[in-house]
């Protein structure tokens, strides 16, 4: 007898097989697809219904967050007045597996009057749809993947895969950076990350603990406890950054029994340690601290120029960075 887990690994299994198959069933027509979309100077409409539908609506707003306008239009409700949003030469995706979906279908004579080109998302190249699209893109007709083989799994995920494989062309196409992409998220976390610096959020140096590296650990300790920041920054006369001293850093020391009173912070201070500068933005800070098996959960930063120590920034720091 199946149990609940050999079935959730056999859907994932299958989905991600099927995943594989579709990326090498890409073809011309993808790039005619990518090519008309880019050529027009206006917005793709996404178009569909039921489970379709939804993900039309989650490829609209991605063809958004990535530079290209793009709108979802219901197709029982185009009918109804919805054709309004539609202009003259827009291009529409049309959505659904079956290529078959009569609402769709019965869209097709309206949307050849606007003169919109019709690109098909479906898994049946003998269906309706595929027949009058200008541009076919084939999801296979591989079976669903749940137990019974009927709930749209294998066919959504497939079609959420190709719309998100066509935001990523067009934004090659374009040449769509990380600048962009910022400037459509100026309130999520995102783009603050791509669009403030380290020098905006960090804590400047005046509310750090500073010590120099002849400093008794016991002092250090003390300076710590004073500005509670998770570490203290090891200063060479001129400001320049010798070292860092972490909250880990004095446990680890006292497990191994350092006398707080004879040690220094040079004894048990990082050298040269991993750093961010002020220039720096946000989300590549963010990286240095979480993109490594041990995490960080502070970086001293300096100057962009020199080892001059300007404070310290914490992970706390990023993810407060422009709320308030």
């Amino acid at each position: 007898m199946t149990t609940p887990l050999q079935s959730a690994r056999a859907l994932l299994q299958a989905e991600a097989a099927a995943l594989g198959e579709l990326a090498a069933r890409l073809d011309g027509a993808f790039t005619r697809a990518v090519d008309l979309i880019a050529a027009h100077p206006g917005k793709v409409v996404l178009c569909g219904v039921g489970k379709s539908g939804l993900i039309g609506q989650k490829v609209a707003a991605t063809l958004c967050s990535t530079g290209t306008p793009a709108i979802f239009l219901h197709a029982a409700d185009a009918v109804h007045g919805d054709l309004g949003i539609l202009q003259p030469g827009d291009p529409v995706i049309l959505i659904s597996r079956s290529g078959s979906t009569a609402e769709l279908v019965r869209l097709l004579p309206v949307l050849r009057g606007f003169k919109s080109p019709l690109i098909a998302i479906v898994g049946n190249l003998q269906s309706p749809l595929a027949a009058q699209a200008d541009v076919v893109l084939d999801i296979g007709a591989r079976p669903e993947a749940d137990p019974l083989g009927l709930v749209p799994t294998t066919s959504a995920l497939l079609t959420l895969a190709l719309g998100d494989a066509l935001a990523a062309a067009l934004m090659t196409k374009r040449g769509f950076g990380a600048a962009d992409f910022a400037r459509f998220h100026p309130a999520g976390q995102l783009g603050r990350n791509l669009l403030l610096t380290v020098g905006e959020a960090l804590q400047p140096l005046e509310r750090c603990a500073q010590v120099a590296p002849g400093t008794s650990l016991r002092d250090t300790v003390i300076a710590m406890t004073k500005f509670p920041l998770g570490a203290a920054v090891i200063l060479q006369p001129d400001g320049a950054l010798a070292g860092l001293i972490t909250d880990g850093d004095l446990r680890r020391a006292l497990s191994r029994g350092v006398d707080l009173n004879a040690a220094t912070a040079g004894d048990i201070m990082t050298r040269d340690p991993i750093r961010a500068h002020a220039a720096m933005p946000l989300g590549e800070a963010a990286r240095i601290m979480e993109d490594r098996p041990s995490q960080i959960s502070v970086l001293p930063v300096t100057a962009p120029d020199s080892p001059r120590c300007l404070g310290l920034l914490r992970i706390h720091d990023i993810y407060q960075a422009g709320l308030v």
